[in-house]
């Protein structure tokens, strides 16, 4: 089992920044990817940002330029810098990770944009 716990949401005004920090623990040898989702209230589970072992990263388009993801191996964490923020990123967002073709989420964490 894979175990994932996200930190650093909160309220931000429109267009600043948070981070975000996901720490993975359990038996995370071998985890393929780590990434971002998230979800808006009524909308779908969407992929911000997504980090494979190979160093492929790709980006939602509305994030790019905005949004960086990022890995510390040693630290078992992935992060995601959020810069200028927009009430459209509402949503909690959801850390994730894959191992042998499972799926793993974290609880989510809530960000708000909002003045």
């Amino acid at each position: 089992q894979v175990q994932l716990v996200e930190s650093g949401g909160g309220l931000v005004q429109p267009g600043g920044s948070l981070r975000l920090s996901c720490a993975a623990s359990g038996r995370i040898f071998g985890i393929s990817a780590m990434g971002w989702f998230r979800q808006a209230p009524g909308k779908r589970r969407e992929l911000i940002a997504m980090n494979t072992n190979d160093g492929r990263i790709d980006y939602l388009d509305s994030v790019k330029g905005r949004f960086t993801i990022s890995r510390d191996n040693a630290k078992n964490t992935v992060y995601l810098q959020m810069n200028f923020l927009k009430p459209e990123d509402t949503a909690v967002y959801y850390c994730y990770g894959r191992l042998n073709s499972q799926n793993y989420w974290g609880q989510g964490t809530q960000v708000t944009v909002s003045s």
